[in-house]
């Protein structure tokens, strides 16, 4: 398997720790609750974003680019860690978010300006043709643009989470944990194909769990199809000799809420219950709606008491910020 070979940049330290949520998991009189803090990644305020975007920018200077050229929302955390990256690594940063530009920058929009990132503005439904516009721009100026997709999720960024459960593989080897499920927030998808390669390769035998932030299993854009195609395309760059199938793949899409980005009682319960048990905090729009469906799940009987579970703590703390007013008049 090629793995260590690849081309990568450090941006962090790993590993990030597993920690037992003791009073947390006591509050909710179900399964023993674990959780592994790749909000604690020390670029940026952290996040899981950090792991795909060391292959990622990796990929770029072996490419001799100097540019790297992104997109998301307006409070996206895979732009804000680009932005980042883009200045521990040396390298120009032009970021396409599809939204209005608030009067007063906050949350990860205003670490995005003071990372130096240039900011476009656009519709969502315009997102695509003005991040290929901006990097042509920046190409016929001259410069060598580097093109991210949307969560960094393709064959390259999702290598980082490959290398993150061998990462877990040796972690629950040294403290003799053998969670019965590993639940996690999943978008754009990168995560949870190189979770679930990665448990394939380890030979994990536990329940690998994506909560769907926003992704749908039918419509239009059926979300398995592309973890799918993600995660082979993963397995064929690190020759891991591994053929997925849609089957491979736990997908739970009944926490969509009202939609992406507009939190709701499920996730600031979510936020509040852990603030108060823990001491941790979850973003709003990715890890509080896992984390709230996780709950829910609990709460039904899905996981039992005997049970253990993983909770991946994908970060987006600093979305908290932007949602200031909400969580307020929640938490009084």
């Amino acid at each position: 398997m090629n793995l260590e070979h690849l081309p990568r940049f450090p941006l962090a330290e790993f590993p990030t720790p597993v920690h037992f949520l003791k009073s947390f998991s006591a509050e909710g009189k179900g399964p023993a609750v674990l959780m592994k803090r790749d909000d604690l990644t020390s670029l940026g305020l952290g996040g899981n974003k950090t792991r795909k975007l060391e292959f990622l920018i990796g990929e770029a200077l072996n490419q001799g680019c100097d540019t790297l050229v992104t997109a998301g929302g307006v409070q996206s955390n895979h732009c804000r860690l680009t932005a980042a990256a883009a200045r521990k690594a040396g390298l120009a940063c032009h970021l396409v978010l599809n939204g209005d530009p608030p009067e007063a920058p906050n949350g990860n929009l205003l670490l995005d300006r003071i990372f130096g990132a240039k900011i476009h503005f656009c519709l969502r439904q315009n997102r695509d043709k003005t991040l290929d516009r901006v990097a042509e721009d920046l190409s016929q100026k001259g410069q060598r643009p580097y093109v991210i997709p949307v969560g960094g999720s393709n064959s390259i960024g999702a290598v980082g989470y490959v290398h993150a459960m061998l990462e877990l593989k040796n972690q629950m080897d040294q403290m003799e944990i053998r969670p019965d499920a590993v639940v996690f927030a999943t978008s754009s998808g990168g995560t949870q194909a190189g979770l679930a390669l990665g448990a394939k390769i380890t030979g994990f035998k536990g329940q690998i769990l994506g909560i769907s932030i926003d992704q749908t299993k039918t419509g239009n854009a059926p979300f398995l199809p592309i973890l799918t195609k993600i995660a082979n395309d993963t397995s064929l760059r690190i020759e891991a000799g591994i053929q997925m199938d849609e089957s491979d793949f736990s997908l739970n899409c009944d926490y969509l809420g009202a939609g992406y980005a507009l939190p709701g009682d499920l996730e600031l319960n979510a936020i509040r219950d852990l603030a108060l048990n823990e001491g941790i905090l979850l973003g709003p729009v990715y890890t509080a709606r896992a984390m709230g469906g996780m709950m829910d799940l609990i709460r039904k009987g899905v996981f039992t008491k005997d049970q253990t579970l993983l909770f991946w703590h994908t970060g987006g703390t600093p979305e908290l910020f932007a949602w200031a007013d909400q969580c307020c008049r929640t938490f009084e």
